[in-house]
């Protein structure tokens, strides 16, 4: 005999974290740029119970050079911490996604300031 289980019933307990059509437009907006910049050239996006995860690649085949990742702030909560993270260690952690975001804008102009 099957076993009729109403959708709303599974989705609630399967709920994941995961980036709103304005998170994901001010990423791909920055991965665009960074991408005519010749500095990144691939991405992946990522998500589970307790995160989401945009990670970008100089070459598909290694390590992300960056990952944002946005944390499950609490139950019932929309929003939720964002935390932008490279090889080595964590960049910078916030309540805002384009505060987060401007932590990898300010790294990129600090690499291409020329030698005083």
């Amino acid at each position: 005999m099957v076993k009729v289980i109403p959708l709303a019933e599974l989705r609630a307990k399967r709920a994941f974290v995961h980036f709103n059509r304005t998170e994901l437009t001010l990423l791909l907006d920055l991965y665009a740029r960074r991408v005519a910049a010749g500095e990144w050239r691939d991405y992946a996006v990522d998500h589970g119970p307790d995160r989401a995860v945009f990670s970008v690649f100089h070459h598909s085949g290694e390590y992300p050079l960056f990952t944002i990742t946005k944390l499950a702030s609490g139950k019932g909560s929309r929003g939720g911490v964002f935390v932008v993270a490279s090889a080595g260690g964590e960049i910078t952690r916030s309540g805002s996604l384009s505060e987060a975001l401007g932590a990898l804008t300010a790294t990129a102009a600090e690499e291409r300031r020329p030698f005083a």
